[in-house]
């Protein structure tokens, strides 16, 4: 047996070097590899693994429970100014805005400046004065702002989340959870506006008194592959957050991290379990199609017809992201009745498919009549009685 040379054993050691190194910088453990992602393995006290496509929860540690959110906040101040006002609208700094605390963009009393350009400093920067500024010109006021943020929230299914402030700065009952930030995210990343303002890395503007400079703070953009948004936080009772987003293929997955540390610990770990959470997404995630529009699911008996059975079909078809490793079960129960009477018309709903994976409800999709089906008519039923007796036989 040959000897290892000294040569090879250096490259080796070089080769390990590289690698730890590569760990350290990008947060890759070995369960992110694995089909297994335990909560012990992330740090944050809440978070939440979502797929954009779908809203499925593909993993979650504490996802549903209330927490503070920081600046992650500023998502839906975003997409609220974005759909209730004008980009080019002039918004004035009032004495409140520029008595915002850090960050900010250090915006003074009367200063006149676009609603864009303040978006580009809300989300790049974070800067809690232009969150006061924004929300005060859409709103009226920071309160009333804030309460339309809260009742949006509501509409897109949030489960606990309450908005007092439009910066995220700690307040009162100001709260969330890592599911409802990734809900709002996935609804905020539907616009292209939003999409081009968080994608942004770097910008130059001007206010009626000063020039800005302004710098994304987002290092998922320049660490992670695909990475696509979307907002970092910090707060002392929230500590280190983020809602983060990335897109590989056709695979689009958005990340919520909350309370994953403080100081520079936390600083760094709210990158390191966002990666872990995404890769170990990407690694064992994939979109499927079980059903496809107008796929025949079987038929029904039919009353008072000349035809004694329907087709079904399922109105909408159905994409769906599972493991790869099959372990996921896709089951289909059927909410129709036992039989229908006619007429029928084609397209009809007739009932309800509902789609499981596993034991979890996922979908409802319409269940259809392939074609119309016309009633008997008095004609029918006495070409039916003629065509008895004349089959009938009779013993003499």
């Amino acid at each position: 047996m040959k000897k290892t040379t000294p040569y090879v054993k250096i490259l080796v050691l070089i080769f390990c070097i590289i690698f730890s190194l590569a760990q350290f910088k990008y947060g890759v453990k070995a369960d992110q590899t694995t089909s297994v992602l335990k909560e012990s393995s992330v740090d944050a006290k809440g978070a939440v693994l979502m797929d954009y496509e779908t809203g499925r929860v593909l993993w979650e540690k504490n996802g549903y429970n209330p927490l503070a959110m920081a600046s992650t906040t500023k998502i839906m101040t975003a997409i609220t100014a974005i759909e209730e006002g004008n980009l080019s609208d002039t918004v004035t700094a009032s004495a409140k805005a520029a008595s915002a605390p850090p960050t900010k963009m250090k915006l003074s009393k009367g200063e006149k400046i676009t609603l864009k350009n303040l978006l580009y400093a809300l989300m790049l920067q974070s800067s809690n004065d232009a969150a006061v500024a924004i929300s005060e010109h859409i709103g009226g006021s920071v309160e009333s702002f804030c309460d339309k943020m809260t009742k949006k929230a509501k509409t897109l299914g949030a489960k606990d989340t309450v908005f007092v402030t439009p910066n995220g700065l700690d307040s009162g009952n100001h709260h969330s959870t890592a599911y409802d930030m990734a809900l709002i995210a996935r609804y905020a990343l539907r616009n292209e506006t939003f999409r081009e303002i968080i994608n942004t890395r770097s910008v130059s503007f001007k206010s009626d008194k000063k020039s800005y400079s302004i710098t994304n703070k987002n290092r998922l953009l320049s660490e992670f592959d695909g990475a696509n948004g979307v907002k970092t936080g910090f707060t002392g009772k929230a500590g280190h957050c983020f809602v983060g987003s990335a897109k590989r293929g056709d695979l689009h997955l958005i990340s919520t991290v909350l309370a994953s540390g403080w100081g520079n610990k936390g600083k760094e770990q709210k990158w390191i379990d966002t990666k872990k959470i995404l890769n170990y997404g990407f690694k064992n995630y994939e979109y499927q199609i079980p059903f496809k529009q107008n796929q025949k699911i079987g038929e029904i008996p039919v009353k008072k017809s000349e035809e004694t059975t329907l087709p079904l079909l399922l109105k909408d078809g159905l994409k769906v992201c599972v493991k790869k490793d099959g372990t996921e079960k896709i089951n289909i129960i059927k909410k129709i009745p036992s039989e229908i009477t006619a007429p029928i018309k084609r397209g009809q709903k007739l009932g309800t498919a509902e789609i499981y994976i596993n034991s979890s409800l996922t979908a409802k999709i319409d269940v259809i009549a392939e074609k119309s089906i016309e009633k008997k008519t008095f004609y029918d039923y006495f070409k039916d009685v003629v065509k008895f007796w004349a089959t009938k036989k009779f013993i003499p």
